[in-house]
């Protein structure tokens, strides 16, 4: 089906007026599809428009009492003549169910075979479910009935309302876009809840019912402590009726803001131990998701180039809120050392994209804008700018925005008038260089005889001249903190501090956006001092400059792993400890280093701190995962899944279990048999997909042929067991194993196109990329395949971006030695 322009998109608002939706879904009819009736009342003024649905079968349709050809499907488009001011269409469908996270997606859990279906509409996935416009600035009400299995539980964007056994009623909703609207329904394990006059509930799988019941309690103090803070905020209540969580079965993003019925992946249902990040994780996601239902469901934007703002403005909101309002107050700490290097990865590749783009791609095309720079930058921009304007004029503006644009659709442009009203000045300027113009400056610490000068450069492609008001710490041999306020805005600014200081960091409370280089001085004095620097945060701004600097082959990766190990033993955050262990595996060995004799030295250092770590603590699960994840001692693996030599403090429970089974697969230390025999042990659906993962990572050529064909041939594989299959197929031990599929993954990955759709397309073909082997050869033929325009977008932006990691590794070794 060709994407939605946004040509056509503006054609068919200004023709057509939506007056209400009524769904009538049939979920009795079997494992494979479901039925569907819509009902769509509307009014037009042109003769002739079109509907959007993609049917397993159309078996009528009705304009105005008169019957409409079915055969006139085209592509998921059904032509509609002669319309009149006033119009109902009713469309009687069989839809398929899906198994790709996205329309009415049908999962069936493992663990007691019991079937759960929710749907997912972002983007184009609606029309998988009703028939509908499907674009963001068509809004309607929406009243769904819905026929289930007598055991079930219906839930939606309207409170659902049992009117007979199996059969459901929803009660109309406040006009909502076509991209979140929701059904959940199945077998569900419910626990309910209310706060200030607003019922909640959350709901997981039956086989999750001992997890959720344990885990509803911080769930529901996360959300009533937020609903205060917002209600404080806007000074405009939650207008969607009641709310409901939904944790839901192979779910491909962390969570869809569906109004009144958010919907997340059900791994936040924590079934093993987690770490204190973990926890806070999934508050800031609880936090973003309800911040979404102010900005972004109340008031949605017009066309798709604007949903950077209801994510930017979400990712902040969400890490803003949850330090102000929950327990969890390592939020700014997760954002430098995860949200933002994802966002800076983003912003140096060239894919790079402006933050707000203008109006110019179909609806596809703009999900490939849909990355660290529609969340991690702009939320590092809003938090500038609330800097800038002051609380108060921040907020006013927001507040005036919904008030403004309540149940209906906004700019950007929109937005910013709502500010300018509220007090601001220069905002055009200012939107001009860091929302419109890509990129990311450089700021660098020069010492003089006179002093210390902080230089700020733009890259050269992307010419802006940006403000940034951020702090400079300076450290003495002692470990004293010495800060000063700067605002960097000119190419050259002087700093006030003692230029004889051993380390300076510039924005070294990670509040803007730049790549931070650290001067000779401050870098021969870092391994002595770091352990002296106590702030999270600023840990994270000195990590995330040698990180940036070994990527852009200024600085020996060499120095960057000596900076791992330097950390390890004294760091106090399982946030770092985590971004320390995933740096290392996924960049640093195999890639810019060779994994030996690296792997080993890094082993040795997490097997040390096992011994001293606090028992029990977060921090010794990060690091007993970590030595799990690259220890080559078969016999200590294999006796902690035996009970042998656990770490007193450590549980081996099913997710650790699977984690140290991983690495003993990847050794070639158990088989196939011994796989079966855990998955026995963990009969889930998490457990298959632990599997799936397991059986890809063992070093034989069987495993690696039975991984690529499901990756590249298997239709039916659920979204999961995809992702595993592609997590476990490559590795710098298997090279020898891997080399011939590298040519396979550039005949073959276009391919898989045709046997996906949505999300799960790009997704995999970056998860299956070959990113151990780093040739020029493998930037040759990506290269052509990104050339190929008869290859999926979301495939050749996937490709492209592995592609630029490839070089940039090249580059690493071409400087230093591999």
């Amino acid at each position: 089906m060709p994407s939605l322009t946004v040509d056509g998109a503006r054609t068919r608002a200004a023709a057509l007026s939506v007056q209400s939706y009524d769904v009538d879904l049939d979920l009795t009819q079997g494992e494979s599809t479901f039925g569907s009736t819509t009902t769509i009342r509307f009014t037009a003024t042109e003769p002739t428009s079109w509907v959007d649905v993609k049917p397993d079968a159309l078996t009528s349709v009705t304009l105005n009492g008169e019957a409409v050809d079915v055969a006139g499907l085209n592509d998921g488009r059904l032509e509609l003549t002669a319309l009149q001011a006033d119009n109902e269409l009713v469309v009687v469908a069989t839809m398929a169910y899906s198994n790709d996270g996205e329309g009415l997606h049908r999962a069936v859990d493992a663990a007691d075979g019991l079937a759960y279906t929710y749907a997912m509409s972002f983007l184009d996935a609606g029309p998988r479910i009703f028939a509908c416009f499907d674009q963001p600035d068509l809004k309607a009400p929406y009243r769904f009935k819905v026929t289930a299995p007598r055991d079930w539980i219906v839930l939606g964007n309207g409170a659902a309302t049992q009117v007979s056994p199996g059969r459901w009623e929803l009660a109309e909703t406040k006009p909502l876009s076509t991209y979140f609207v929701t059904v959940v329904a199945g077998p569900y394990h419910q626990r309910t809840d209310s706060h200030d006059g607003i019922n909640l509930s959350v709901v997981s799988r039956q086989s999750l019912k001992d997890a959720l019941d344990r885990e509803a309690a911080d769930i529901f103090e996360v959300t009533k402590q937020s609903f205060d803070e917002y209600h404080r905020m806007f000074g405009y209540r939650y207008p969607f009726g009641e709310y409901h969580q939904a944790f839901v079965p192979e779910f491909n993003a962390g969570a869809m803001e569906n109004p009144g019925c958010v919907t997340f992946r059900d791994q936040m249902v924590f079934r093993s131990a987690v770490t204190d990040g973990e926890r806070s994780q999934r508050a800031r996601t609880i936090v973003h998701e309800m911040a979404h239902q102010w900005f972004g469901d109340t008031v949605t934007m017009k066309w798709w180039n604007d949903l950077w703002l209801n994510e930017s403005f979400a990712e902040y909101m969400a890490h803003r809120v949850s330090t102000a309002a929950t327990r969890y107050t390592d939020n700014w700490i997760d954002f430098a050392y995860i949200r933002k290097w994802w966002g800076l990865q983003a912003d140096q590749r060239s894919s790079t994209h402006p933050v707000a783009a203008d109006a110019v791609k179909d609806a596809l095309a703009s999900l490939d804008d849909f990355d660290g720079i529609s969340y991690a930058k702009g939320a590092a921009a809003l938090k500038q700018l609330a800097a800038y304007l002051g609380d108060d004029v921040f907020l006013a503006g927001v507040n005036a925005h919904i008030a403004a644009n309540e149940f209906g659709n906004a700019t950007f442009a929109d937005l910013l008038a709502k500010w300018t009203e509220a007090g601001a000045v220069g905002l055009d300027d200012w939107a001009q260089a860091w929302l419109r113009t890509p990129g990311v400056d450089t700021l660098t610490v020069v010492r003089t005889d006179g002093g210390i000068k902080l230089q700020r450069k733009a890259p050269a492609e992307y010419p802006a001249s940006r403000p940034h008001k951020l702090t400079v710490a300076g450290y003495d041999a002692d470990g004293t903190r010495t800060a000063v306020d700067v605002l960097v805005d000119a190419d050259e600014v002087s700093v006030d501090l003692d230029p004889s200081l051993a380390v300076v960091i510039p924005d070294a409370g990670d509040d803007s956006w730049a790549k931070i280089r650290l001067d000779a001085d401050s870098l021969a004095n870092l391994a002595g001092l770091l352990p002296k620097i106590t702030d999270g945060v600023t840990r994270a701004v000195v990590l995330n400059s040698v990180r940036d600097a070994v990527a852009d082959a200024e600085l020996d990766p060499k120095v960057g792993f000596d900076v791992v190990l330097g950390m390890l033993p004294t760091e106090t955050s399982d946030i770092a400890v985590g971004t320390l262990l995933n740096w290392s595996a996924s960049t640093l060995l195999g890639v810019y280093l060779p994994y030996e004799p690296y792997r080993g030295q890094l082993a040795d250092v997490l097997a040390a701190r096992l011994e001293t770590v606090e028992v029990g603590s977060s921090v010794q699960l990060s690091v007993a995962r970590g030595f799990a994840r690259f220890s080559d001692d078969a016999d200590r693996l294999k006796g902690w899944l035996a009970g042998n030599g656990v770490p007193d403090g450590v549980t081996m429970d099913a997710d650790l279990r699977w984690i140290v089974t991983l690495q003993l697969a990847r050794l070639g230390a158990i088989g196939a048999a011994d796989i079966d025999a855990e998955l026995e042990r963990d009969s889930s659906s998490e457990g298959i997909v632990h599997a799936t993962r397991c059986r890809a990572a063992l070093p034989t050529a069987e495993a690696k042929d039975r991984a690529w064909a499901q990756i590249t041939t298997d239709a039916d594989i659920a979204n999961y067991e995809l992702y595993a299959a592609c997590e476990g197929f490559w590795h710098p031990t298997q090279t020898e194993l891997t080399d011939p599929y590298v040519d396979r993954y550039f005949a073959e990955i276009a391919g898989t196109e045709k046997l996906r759709s949505g999300w799960v397309v790009a997704s995999s073909a970056k998860l299956a990329f070959p990113r151990y082997a780093v040739t020029q050869h493998v930037v040759d033929r990506g290269t052509d395949l990104i050339a190929d325009e008869s290859v999926a977008a979301g495939i050749r932006r996937s490709v492209a971006d592995s592609v630029d990691d490839v070089k940039r590794a090249l580059a690493v070794r071409s400087a230093f030695g591999s």
